[in-house]
């Protein structure tokens, strides 16, 4: 069966606390160890109106999530960025790509975004792989930007342009 990639439904909240704590999941985001229904509800409840959760829904089964925010910020609103997950089961399926291609629709043909910006660690090669196929480029990197699994792992600063071409 296919995968769909749908808005956030409250009931899908259980699903995306287990997502987070899957070991890769886990390994490539900011999420910590453990990670409580009751502060997954609470971040996943009244989303402000610039902020869009994606999941990815396959034979009624989340395998998927995204996060995207478009920068509300008057000369940052031409901005949008964006984490995601998929569940460690469904890597390397086209779960990925799938929320990618849903997220860059909504910004560059409904919210008039020019610019969609990540931060990806710099060992989640296939991570990069799929951005640089997306159309992100690397900007920068951050020396130990985050602390993960004992030590220190730097991390990339990644974004897309949707300039016009002239």
């Amino acid at each position: 069966m296919p995968v769909t990639v749908r808005p956030l439904e409250p009931r899908d909240i259980p699903a995306i606390q287990q997502l987070y704590a899957c070991p890769k999941a886990q390994a490539g985001t900011l999420q910590m160890p453990l990670p409580s229904l009751a502060m997954w509800e609470k971040r996943l409840s009244n989303l402000p109106d610039d902020v869009y959760c994606l999941v990815a829904e396959e034979e009624g089964k989340i395998v998927g999530q995204l996060g995207f925010e478009a920068n509300h910020r008057a000369r940052r609103r031409h901005v949008g960025e964006f984490g995601m997950a998929v569940h460690d089961d469904h890597t390397g399926q086209g779960v990925a790509s799938k929320l990618l291609s849903t997220m860059i629709d909504l910004a560059d043909n409904w919210l008039n975004l020019r610019r969609i910006e990540l931060t990806v660690y710099s060992d989640n090669e296939a991570a990069i792989a799929l951005y640089k196929n997306f159309g992100f480029q690397q900007e920068g990197r951050a020396v130990d930007y985050a602390f993960r699994n004992g030590e220190y792992v730097d991390a990339l600063y990644m974004a897309r342009s949707n300039t016009p071409k002239s």
